[in-house]
Parts: C-alpha cells; structure tokens; sequence
C-alpha cells in the first residue's frame, strides 16, 4: 500500500512540474505558425541569399519581435519566443507579418520583395498561425535590358 501511495504522490508531483513549466513559457510570448508562399512565387522566394523576416508588430505597428531565416525553403514553420522579444512587455493583439527578400533590409519594400501578413490579429501565445506571403512588388529585373549599361556599351 506505501508503495502505490508513493508512486501516487512521484506522478503527480511530475505532472504538476511539467504544467508550472509549459505555464511558466506560454505566460509571456511564444508563437508558433507557418509561412506560405504561393506556387507562383515559390521559385523566387527560395533563391539562393534571400531572408525571411517575420515581424510582430503591436496596434502602434511598432515592432516587437524579429525572426530572421536566411535561404528559406516554405512552407516554413516558425517559433518566436522571448528571445525574439525586442520590447519588454507585449501585450494585446499583434499583427504578424512576413518579407522575403535578397538585400536583408526590413521595411524597405522594393521591386521582387514579397511581403504578406497573418489574415487576423494574433495574441502573444498563439499557436499554429498562418502567414500568407502572397504579394510581389513589380517583377525582379533580369539582365536583358541593357541600354546604358557601361559593360554592354564598353563591349561594342
């Protein structure tokens, strides 16, 4: 009888110390979600030295938290914890969004970006969110166009 009383007693005090912890880490901020890009776009988001940056903003549209992936392959499911905190309280609703790009700088939109967000809000401990980025600034320049180009008119 001891022995079941005290397997009794080592169970429950297991599982109440793993609840305090997973409370403990979704008290604050984790959000977990996937990027989506659409067939149309995904030859030109995976290639080669492009960044994927999920940003959290808060109502202001100040941003709250950064996750950066270099050379993404989506869909790409992704994690923010606090360590992707860059303010030291969030609370409220969030905007997630997301910018794939070749030159790395956040919030400079230029022409090939693709750039989308999360359909609604999301709390600071939402889970499985899906991000969108299904829009293109122009379409990226190719090599064709060369009028005016020093080495094509340095070639005749």
């Amino acid at each position: 009888m001891k022995k079941i009383l005290l397997v009794a007693v080592l169970v429950s005090v297991t599982v109440c110390v793993i609840c305090a912890t997973r409370k403990v880490r979704e008290a604050r901020f984790y959000i977990t979600g996937t990027v989506q890009v659409p067939q149309r776009l995904t030859e030109i988001a995976q290639a080669d030295n492009n960044s994927c940056a999920i940003i959290v903003k808060n109502a202001a549209d100040v941003p709250v938290a950064i996750k950066r992936v270099v050379n993404p392959r989506f869909p790409l499911a992704f994690e923010l914890t606090e360590d992707d905190l860059l303010a030291s309280s969030v609370e409220g609703d969030l905007k997630l969004e997301v910018q794939i790009n070749h030159h790395g700088k956040l919030g400079v939109i230029k022409e090939g970006d693709i750039f989308g967000s999360a359909v609604s809000s999301v709390k600071p401990n939402s889970k499985e969110v899906l991000v969108q980025a299904d829009k293109m600034t122009g379409m990226p320049k190719l090599a064709r166009d060369m009028r005016g180009n020093f080495f094509r008119t340095a070639a005749r």
